[in-house]
């Protein structure tokens, strides 16, 4: 499938490898990750989970992991949170892979990158009161 992009769900199911690097602008550091990301089939959909080593800019590494619910949705993926909340939702045909989440009082938005799949990338900018950086995830099918 090298080359082609995901046209459903289950296309992302399974291990993935990920790198993530975090330019967090107003603290003045970048952070980076390294793990691993893996969907299963569970209530209808893939769960989401992952798993990794995050070195903070000062160089102290700590244990990080993440978990949603990736689902299928009007030809696209909806992702909630595992509490069941909707977090966002993009397209994987037709428009591009774009999504936003507001949560008060800070603004994320991300592009999803398909064009080299089966790798692919994660680009999320967020800003607001609190927080401004901008980190992008890069998945590598084990």
């Amino acid at each position: 499938m090298t080359g082609e992009t995901p046209t459903g769900l289950t296309d992302f199911e399974g291990s993935w490898q990920m790198e993530r690097e975090i330019d967090d602008r107003r603290a003045g550091e970048t952070l980076r990750l390294t793990g691993r990301a893996v969907l299963v089939r569970a209530r209808g959909g893939l769960d989401y989970t992952e798993h990794g080593r995050l070195t903070l800019g000062d160089g102290q590494v700590v244990e990080a992991e993440r978990r949603y619910h990736w689902r299928a949705e009007d030809g696209g993926v909806a992702v909630d949170f595992p509490d069941g909340r909707f977090f966002h939702a993009f397209a994987l045909a037709g428009a591009p892979p774009l999504a936003h989440h507001f949560c008060d009082p800070d603004s994320y938005d991300v592009r999803y990158n398909f064009v080299d799949w089966p790798l692919w990338r994660a680009r999320w900018r967020v800003t607001g009161p609190r927080k401004d950086y901008l980190m992008e995830t890069r998945y590598r099918r084990e």
